[in-house]
């Protein structure tokens, strides 16, 4: 059982090595890397959910941070580097994507959301205080002509 055991933990403890990779070097030009980096907060890992390139680690997100690394050192601008990434990727590779008619829906959606909401409370509110009236005024009149049996 002993053994077991230790198996078990030898097993846990030394299971992240499996996941291991090796580090890629940055480059030896700051001005790049710190451009890079810029960048990468503003474009999405294509892979991942809601993260930014600059923080994925996975392989595809080390692809497009080289990728975009070499557009850099070719010269290019940032708007450049972005049109190019939205070409090739879609709307989806940036975390801010420019409003036009089909990016409506992302950009007004929530306000338009939270306008409904807050005229559907409005409705029910009104609703309730009108059906409470009216059961307060037939509470009333019941009281003021009370409902006697006839023989």
């Amino acid at each position: 059982m002993k053994r077991i055991i230790g198996a078990l933990v030898f097993t846990f403890v030394f299971s992240n090595a499996l996941y291991a990779r090796e580090a890629h070097p940055y480059s030896e030009d700051p001005v790049v890397e710190a451009r890079l980096l810029v960048l990468a907060d503003e474009l999405r890992c294509l892979v991942c959910q809601n993260e930014s390139l600059a923080s994925s680690r996975s392989e595809l997100a080390d692809d497009l941070r080289r990728e975009v690394r070499d557009l850099i050192r070719q010269g290019k601008t940032d708007n450049q580097i972005k049109t190019f990434l939205v070409e090739r990727y879609g709307d989806f590779v940036l975390y801010r994507p420019e409003v036009k008619p089909i990016t409506w829906i992302l950009w007004f959606g929530p306000f338009l959301l939270l306008l409904i909401a807050m005229w559907s409370l409005w409705r029910y509110l009104r609703m309730r205080r009108d059906a409470l009236l009216q059961h307060q005024q037939a509470k009333a009149q019941s009281i003021e002509n009370p409902i006697t049996p006839q023989d």
